[in-house]
């Protein structure tokens, strides 16, 4: 059996059997002399062979082709480069069933990802509204009140008009935090790496969240300098938020612990709490937008960030092409490294 036959094999076939019959059944059954069942059989044939020839040609395979074609230059947009260059010697029912089957599994994949965005962008939806509501209401609360007569108090409106700030600032954090990750998402920041001691540059975020109720650390044989080449803002960036997150989320009167390690070509720097540590389950999801373990795990559940600050080291650590990780064991704490390509000049 021919695999894939083309028109002029099948013609063939259908014409040479159906000549046979006719010829077989003139000699036998009509008793017609051999040389008239030879005629009989060569004018069968040839009339056969050449209807069902250019039926399946012209009539059947060429509009196969054709929808070959238009398929074909639908999916890859090149019109004119498709019509002009394509390759009437293959087989197009072949061609045309691996395309229809790579179109299917390509637009299930397509649709599969199309429902994850959806439920994704529901899901930020919901988040950043739930974001917002918190301080838009605590302004609203606080500026109503004072209008209502509160500001002529002495004992509420100054501390009022400060709560008030407090939840603007938040607000504003937020929004500045969604507008960077939306462009380290896009690409729209441009990295500008520059050469630097991470060293000092740790000390100095040490300096500047300095506080009594966690004593921030430098690991020993780390105080020498570990030269990177990165983005040097963006790394303070990464920096302030490992920091705070260890703050927010370690033991009272406990230790944040940066430690730096020479990984040939590259430093691994790590930022470690001694709190209460991560369930396994959470590990996973930490990185994603406005996920929050539990807030009654914050000593600032109701004044606390913008939930963005882990995604955003996320993007920015990605941005620099480099990894990122986190470990955690129940009770001992939490640590999280991440890597920056080593200078060595």
């Amino acid at each position: 059996m021919i695999r894939n036959p083309k028109p002029i094999d099948v013609a063939f076939l259908i014409s040479l059997i159906l000549s046979v019959i006719l010829g077989v059944v003139s000699f036998l059954i009509a008793e017609w002399e051999f040389i008239n069942s030879v005629i009989i059989f060569t004018l069968c044939f040839g009339l056969s062979f050449f209807l069902f020839f250019y039926t399946l040609e012209f009539f059947i395979y060429r509009k196969i082709k054709l929808i070959y074609k238009t398929i074909h230059s639908l999916k890859t947009q090149k019109y004119d480069a498709v019509l002009g260059n394509f390759d009437w010697d293959k087989d197009p029912i072949t061609e045309m069933n691996k395309e229809v089957i790579k179109w299917a599994r390509d637009n299930k994949i397509e649709i599969e990802q199309l429902k994850k965005l959806a439920d994704f962008r529901k899901e930020f939806l919901g988040n950043v509204s739930h974001e917002l509501k918190t301080p838009i209401f605590n302004i609203q609360g606080y500026i109503h009140t004072l209008i209502d007569g509160a500001l002529e108090d002495p004992q509420v409106n100054t501390r009022f008009l400060e709560k008030a700030a407090k939840s603007a600032d938040r607000l504003s954090d937020l929004v500045a935090d969604l507008l960077s990750i939306s462009q380290l998402e896009s690409g729209e920041l441009t990295m500008e790496m520059e050469r630097f001691d991470i060293t000092p540059l740790v000390k100095d975020v040490y300096e500047q969240l300095s506080n009594s109720k966690v004593q921030l650390l430098v690991k020993d044989g780390c105080n020498v300098p570990f030269y990177v080449f990165a983005d040097k803002y963006r790394i303070r960036q990464v920096l302030v938020n490992l920091v705070i997150n260890s703050i927010k989320y370690g033991k009272e009167e406990g230790t944040t612990t940066a430690g730096f390690y020479d990984m040939d070509e590259n430093i691994l720097i790590e930022i470690a709490d001694n709190g209460a540590g991560i369930e396994h389950e959470h590990l996973n999801r930490i990185f994603e937008r406005f996920y929050r373990i539990d807030k009654s795990r914050s000593r600032e559940s109701q004044e606390g960030g913008t939930g963005l600050g882990l995604a955003i080291v996320k993007h920015i650590i990605e941005a620099h092409h480099q990894t990122l990780n986190v470990r955690s064991n129940i009770g001992t704490g939490t640590t999280f490294g991440f890597t920056l390509k080593k200078s060595t000049q």
